[in-house]
């Protein structure tokens, strides 16, 4: 199983270089950057992640899909690959629905214009003339200039089951995010497995995985309790999803929310604790289904971030 770490959204944009550069000198093999809505550009990102690095792999995780045209993503995504061969993993995803809506982007089918978007950025990727007029993608023999010689593997970034379907039949990796229980990273394989099968497809397909990581759990309260207390996670936290629900519903205030999450909570979300814990937890993920584990680091500082992990290298 492969270890990258994440540029959370919380570091500004001048810091990306250093690092993306302390995260190779720790020796991960993946660091993935966030495009959201309205932080720091992942395409931008990316880049700089890319020209600082030697080795590195960058993951564009995730890409809202309706952003962009595809062929203004296929144009970004092939000028990268071609200036970084084999070290470029795009990744899209629907956007979430409240940010699309705020940019006058959200489509009449978010799952009609994810599946398009990636049917022709991996056409395009893979230098082929695109003629698509779908819901949302309306190309008329597009064909790139500069296509990749080393074509980059196309991830989605979704969680349900109609579009963890689509990722196995369109797509090349699926993404799932963070508090994702190794029974929840089972669950989505299957699914992803039934739209392979579904389409006939044979070929890799990675599975990535995104796990707050921390050697102190009560470091990582507050960011677990920001994901559990939308109830947006609730379908990827397994058994606990019951109790979550009745905590937030006992304790209203974020505060008194975060205070309250149970120790055992932490562990069962995250990959934090003492060594052997942590890496009984990876083991766990990667028994489930996990290619590659992506650590979010508590600390929204990077260099406060570059300090933890250095503490344990191999995760």
């Amino acid at each position: 199983m492969r270890l990258g770490v994440m540029l959370r959204r919380e570091v500004a944009p001048e810091r990306t270089a250093d690092y993306a550069r302390g995260v190779e000198r720790l020796g991960f093999a993946e660091l993935w950057v966030v495009e959201d809505c309205f932080y720091a550009g992942g395409v931008a990102a990316g880049s700089v992640a890319l020209a600082s690095t030697s080795t590195l792999a960058v993951g564009l995780g995730v890409l809202p899909a309706v952003m962009r045209n595809p062929a203004a993503t296929a144009l970004e995504v092939a000028a990268l690959a071609r200036m970084f061969p084999g070290r470029v993993l795009p990744g899209l995803g629907h956007g979430v629905a409240e940010w699309m809506r705020q940019i006058g982007a959200f489509p009449s089918s978010q799952l009609a214009a994810l599946e398009e978007t990636t049917v022709a950025l991996r056409a395009l990727l893979r230098g082929e003339t695109v003629t698509a007029h779908g819901r949302h993608v309306d190309l008329d023999a597009v064909a790139l200039e500069f296509p990749p010689a080393v074509v980059p593997p196309v991830a989605l970034g979704v969680r349900g089951p109609r579009s963890l379907r689509a990722a196995g039949r369109v797509a090349d990796g699926t993404v799932l995010t963070e508090l994702s229980v190794p029974s929840y990273v089972r669950w989505a394989r299957g699914q992803v497995d039934a739209g392979r099968a579904a389409a006939g497809r044979t070929d890799p397909h990675t599975v990535t995985v995104y796990a707050f990581w921390s050697p102190d759990p009560d470091a990582l309260r507050p960011l677990v309790a920001a994901g559990l207390r939308s109830g947006a996670v609730d379908a990827q936290i397994g058994d606990l999803a019951p109790d979550v629900a009745a905590l937030r519903a006992e304790h209203p205030g974020d505060d008194a929310f975060a205070a309250a999450i149970p120790a055992d909570w932490l562990a069962a979300l995250t990959v934090s604790g003492p060594p052997d814990v942590r890496a009984a937890r990876l083991a766990e993920l990667a028994a489930a289904g996990a290619d590659t584990v992506v650590l979010v680091p508590a600390p929204d500082d990077p260099d406060d971030a570059l300090a933890a992990l250095a503490t344990a290298p191999a995760g």
